[in-house]
């Protein structure tokens, strides 16, 4: 077994303890191999055992690695039934990048600001099925991450919820780091409560996007939908570099 399959094994067992622990079903947990800085090899052997969402924070490096992707299943088919990949963008948006977005990803779990949610709906007009996306709160209020406040989140879903190209499906957050389990149980609950605030105010979510490698079992304890794991799938992050990435596609 190599490393990826036996780490993504270990994963999904993690979650599908955390989920027992908490009377919870595993199979409403949705987890995302976060492949920022990997390269499409990489994805492929995750893809092989099954995995097929998976999560990016830079734009270009994930553009050519979709594409270098698509490119690998289509000419190394797994075993049995075959299914398509879905990619999750969830890093900081650029103006400037919203079309790039818009037109390659199937989820957003990063929207922060309007003008950035007005512009992924503006780009997303060439496509046949509409957007599904987060928006993240800094439910730590950390000055170092992005996110909007807990208090302007209704304020952003009610706005976001109008454009008829994006589909809000609920909030993400990437809670203060903490070896403290009680810790991250709090933020990953301060997350639930607003999520639950906002359905009560009309506003009907279905997802949230919370846990990492660290936090997996406090946040499935929390109610979360997706967790984005990384290191402990892939392992320690590779260098960013575009030159393999030309490599693959060749």
């Amino acid at each position: 077994m190599s490393p990826i399959a036996a780490n993504l094994q270990a994963v999904r067992q993690r979650i599908a303890d955390a989920a027992l622990a908490c009377n919870r079903d595993a199979s409403t947990i949705c987890l995302l191999a976060v492949s920022k800085t990997f390269d499409a090899h990489a994805v492929i052997e995750a893809y092989k055992c099954g995995q097929t969402a998976f999560g990016e924070n830079y734009v270009q490096e994930a553009v050519d690695k979709i594409a270098a992707v698509n490119t690998l299943v289509e000419s190394e088919p797994t075993d049995g039934d075959s299914h398509r990949t879905e990619w999750h963008f969830i890093g900081p948006i650029q103006t400037n990048k919203t079309r790039l977005i818009a037109e390659n990803f199937d989820w957003v779990h990063s929207i922060d600001r309007i003008k950035v949610a007005e512009r992924l709906d503006a780009a997303r007009s060439s496509l046949p099925t509409p957007l599904h996306v987060c928006i993240q709160v800094n439910i730590g209020d950390e000055q170092t991450k992005g996110g909007v406040s807990p208090a302007d989140t209704l304020a952003l879903a009610r706005s976001i919820s109008k454009l008829s190209r994006l589909k809000l499906r609920g909030l993400m957050a990437i809670p203060p780091a903490s070896d403290d389990r009680a810790r991250q149980r709090r933020y990953c609950a301060m997350l639930r409560d607003l999520k639950d605030d906002l359905t009560a105010a009309g506003i009907a979510l279905d997802t949230l996007s919370m846990g990492m490698s660290g936090d997996i079992e406090a946040a499935v304890a929390e109610g979360a939908t997706i967790v984005r794991v990384g290191t402990a799938i892939f392992g320690p992050r590779a260098a960013r570099s575009s030159k393999r990435i030309e490599e693959i596609t060749r």
